[in-house]
């Protein structure tokens, strides 16, 4: 089994069609099928399902794909360990946001990395989080910018920056007359939410378990969680960042939430075998331009990391 044989399996995955993986490796397609075929009898399995349409990957062709996509990674990241940090500063750059994080920071990545950095090639797509640890897990994509902390086997976390989480009240929640609002009366009223979907989240789901403001509502818009309680009432939490993006006639519905004050970390997370480091730095970087420093404090930090 070759490299190239491995690349050819990939790309009939990401094409799921024979004709299609086979211009894109230059070939043509019976000379593809026959390296698959090839492949295929080597190891004693079945690879893809050419019945159905688009083609699929089997159940065992599903994870030799996979393994065959953190192979040629690794093989990639040999090149790249000779290669002088100017060389290194170029090139595609796959980064993988949750969507409360991906309009604070996407706008500054790309006009930092655009500015310092024209060589590199910027790349960004919104997902869940277990997605995006799953997509490094198969070196889809070079990092993932997620809530920490994460002690995941086999990946690196560096904390970018912490932040608190604020409640959107309506007018007419008693709740709106409060300077502040203690988490322990947030857990005992309706809050709207965006997890699995939107709800209206009351009391009773909160019993004993209190509010999980990690996952509160990595899947959706805040700006929807807000519409939402602007034309039906109640609460809402959106993070801290996303406080500057509120019209300034809704800024009077914020309001802190205290004992305790609730926040997450936000992380840059990449596989332990990642050895970019000038990329990795140059995004930490762009995220110093974008947050405001007292979100950072301690939390970012630069320099040579030992991966």
């Amino acid at each position: 089994m070759t490299l190239q044989q491995l690349r050819y399996i990939v790309a009939i995955d990401n094409y799921r069609h024979f004709g299609k993986a086979a211009d894109a490796c230059s070939l043509t397609q019976s000379t593809l099928s026959l390296m698959v075929k090839k492949i295929e009898e080597e190891l004693d399995v079945r690879l893809f399902d050419r019945d159905k349409h688009p083609v699929e990957p089997t159940a065992v062709g599903r994870k030799v794909i996979d393994q065959a996509k953190v192979v040629l990674y690794n093989v990639e990241q040999i090149a790249e360990i000779t290669r002088s940090e100017k060389e290194m500063l170029s090139g595609p750059l796959k980064i993988a946001l949750i969507s409360t994080v991906a309009p604070v920071l996407i706008p500054g990545l790309f006009k930092y990395i655009g500015k310092m950095f024209p060589s590199i090639s910027l790349q960004t797509e919104e997902m869940l989080t277990d997605t995006i640890l799953d997509k490094l897990r198969k070196a889809e994509v070079d990092m993932g910018i997620v809530p920490g902390p994460l002690h995941e086997t086999g990946l690196m976390e560096i904390p970018l920056y912490h932040e608190r989480f604020l409640a959107y009240v309506s007018p007419d929640n008693p709740a709106y007359a409060q300077e502040s609002i203690s988490s322990l009366a947030l857990e005992n009223q309706p809050v709207w939410i965006i997890r699995d979907g939107l709800r209206l989240l009351g009391p009773d789901d909160l019993k004993g378990g209190g509010m999980s403001y990690d996952r509160f509502f990595e899947g959706g818009r805040v700006g929807i969680l807000i519409q939402v309680v602007n034309d039906n009432g109640g609460i809402t939490v959106i993070p801290e960042t996303h406080s500057g993006f509120i019209l300034y006639s809704q800024q009077k519905c914020l309001r802190p939430i205290v004992d305790p004050v609730p926040g997450r970390t936000i992380s840059l997370v990449v596989r332990t075998d990642f050895i970019h480091e000038a990329k990795m730095n140059a995004v930490v970087d762009a995220v110093r331009q974008i947050i405001p420093p007292e979100l950072q404090e301690s939390t970012i930090k630069r320099g040579r990391l030992i991966l």
